[in-house]
């Protein structure tokens, strides 16, 4: 039989968002987003949380916004993160349309991604006018994280992405938004493109984490989407930094992968199985000859 542990070996315990809201003042907490389960398995060794974003529909999918994303699509992207990541709290956005309406549709939709994911948390955008919401789907069992500031979903109202509180008159709705999720029982709260100073001030006035993104190194935590700091996404925000080109090697990959493959350099005979010997000879057996097969058979575990 097979096992997914070594027998005795400490199993180590996944995060939770109570973990998440204990590191506020401790230590500052790492995060990216990720949408399938090979990054999830990667990233899992760094991060605090990983967050399965909305984003996956422009990133992932090709949409201009995040508007058109489904919940049956958090919730595939959702299950494929949770089976990679062992260690990281799992945290799956909410879509839009999906817990606007009243507080009991976003507990249907927000129970229906935890069961069928497994995730650990949901994260849903908007300050003051999701407070309610926010309650209710904590005293229902859900850890909610908020999401303030620039509101992706609502870029058609908005204008487009645009950063939030760089004149001080905006400062006292989006502090305001902040103190009301917080107040509701979100367990943190993404702070989204907002001016340095106002985002110093949301994270000292506040008893819950501040993971920004775009809100300077003021705030408790850090997120960004993966794909945009690994050099993989074509344009970026402002602020990313690219800590690594995997665009780069994956062109080239792809180039140096169709160069051989029109040059008939590949496969090469390290790469292709061999026929079985066969005691009558043959143009098999002939064929076989000088050529060994590399391959090792894969074994079933007993």
């Amino acid at each position: 039989m097979s096992s997914q542990s070594t027998p005795g070996a400490p199993v180590q315990k996944r995060m939770m968002a109570p973990d998440i809201a204990a590191k506020k003042g401790v230590e500052p907490i790492v995060s990216l987003t990720s949408y399938h389960a090979h990054t999830a398995a990667i990233a899992d060794k760094y991060c605090d949380f990983l967050l399965v974003g909305d984003s996956l529909g422009m990133v992932m999918h090709g949409f201009e916004t995040t508007v058109p994303v489904t919940l049956e699509l958090m919730v595939m992207h959702g299950r494929a993160v949770v089976r990679g990541a062992r260690r990281a709290l799992v945290v799956v956005d909410m879509p839009f349309g999906s817990y606007e309406e009243s507080p009991e549709v976003a507990f249907r939709n927000a129970a229906r991604v935890m069961k069928e994911t497994d995730c650990g948390a949901v994260k849903l955008e908007g300050g003051r006018r999701m407070g309610e919401t926010i309650r209710y789907l904590v005293d229902r069992g859900i850890p909610v994280m908020a999401h303030i500031g620039l509101t992706p979903q609502s870029i058609h109202v908005i204008g487009g992405f645009k950063a939030q509180g760089r004149e001080e008159v905006q400062w006292a709705a989006i502090e305001e938004d902040a103190r009301i999720v917080a107040d509701a029982g979100a367990f943190a709260v993404v702070l989204e493109a907002i001016a340095e100073p106002l985002a110093r001030r949301i994270t000292q006035a506040i008893s819950i984490p501040t993971i920004g993104i775009g809100a300077s190194a003021e705030c408790d935590g850090q997120i960004l989407v993966m794909e945009d700091m690994l050099g993989l996404s074509p344009r970026v925000p402002k602020f990313v930094k690219e800590f690594g080109h995997i665009g780069e090697s994956i062109d080239k990959a792809i180039g140096w992968y169709a160069e051989e493959v029109r040059k008939r350099s590949f496969p090469a005979s390290q790469h292709t199985y061999a026929m079985k010997s066969e005691a009558g000879g043959g143009e098999g057996a002939r064929a076989n000859k000088g050529v060994r097969d590399t391959k090792k058979p894969k074994t079933g575990s007993t």
